[in-house]
């Protein structure tokens, strides 16, 4: 079974598209193609809904990977109309949740280039999201929020390109992350890039420019050990 093109690495902004089921398991369904964003580097996955050709609709709660094939699953709630494998189904994401996303993803580019350590660790969930740095030394909040504030207001463009897995091996400093590995295994890797601001690998969704994430604040910071500060940041 050919693994599902994942067309939001391209273009974020697709909030629907055709798609040919490939594969039903359970309540979980696999696309020949998608516009879901699957669960991964500390972003859920998308939820939405599928449109069955007889014009029936399911609703999709998340999007997972399959343990141990890391196929990408689209859940569906359980009860609800089920596609057979070959039908032709409309997927169409929840746009507000995964634009909520994008831009609270953007954002922590946009902390990564405030703080200057390793990344320990992550996530982002809807309306917040949390980095853990390796940092001895406490930072200010106020300071932090300000910084994060210039840099979204510089209204940056992102760029997205690609490089081999041996390009990323050789520049080991692009990788920010010390908890999670850039998305590896298919000979390449992308590269996201706000302009003048931060360069790293990553699989998650994003948007067009920093000015689109709004104005955000760190509402608060944790020590987390010896050297491990938590930066928790908000849609002010």
């Amino acid at each position: 079974m050919p693994s599902t093109e994942k067309l939001f690495q391209d273009d974020a902004y697709l909030q629907e598209c055709t798609a040919t089921v490939t594969a039903v398991f359970d309540q979980s369904v696999v696309l020949d193609r998608s516009v879901f964003y699957c669960q991964g580097g500390g972003q859920p996955g998308d939820t939405g809904e599928f449109v069955l050709s007889d014009g029936r609709t399911s609703e999709v709660i998340d999007t997972v990977p399959q343990v141990g094939t890391g196929e990408q699953l689209h859940v569906v709630v359980e009860g609800a109309a089920l596609p057979q494998v070959g039908e032709e189904v409309l997927a169409r994401i929840d746009w507000d949740r995964r634009y909520r996303f994008m831009r609270m993803h953007s954002c922590m580019h946009m902390l990564c280039a405030v703080i200057d350590a390793p990344v320990t660790g992550g996530s982002v969930s809807d309306g917040r999201a949390r980095l853990d740095f390796d940092l001895p030394d406490p930072v200010d909040k106020a300071q932090v929020t300000a910084a994060l504030n210039e840099l979204v207001q510089r209204d940056q463009p992102r760029n997205l390109r690609w490089i081999t897995d041996a390009e990323l091996e050789s520049q080991p400093a692009l990788v920010r992350t010390m908890s999670v590995s850039p998305p590896r295994g298919q000979g390449k890797v992308r590269l996201v890039e706000f302009e003048g601001i931060d360069l790293q690998p990553c699989g998650g969704t994003h948007v067009a420019r920093s000015g689109e994430i709004g104005e955000v604040r760190v509402s608060k910071i944790e020590k987390k050990g010896k050297q491990n500060r938590r930066v928790i940041v908000e849609f002010a």
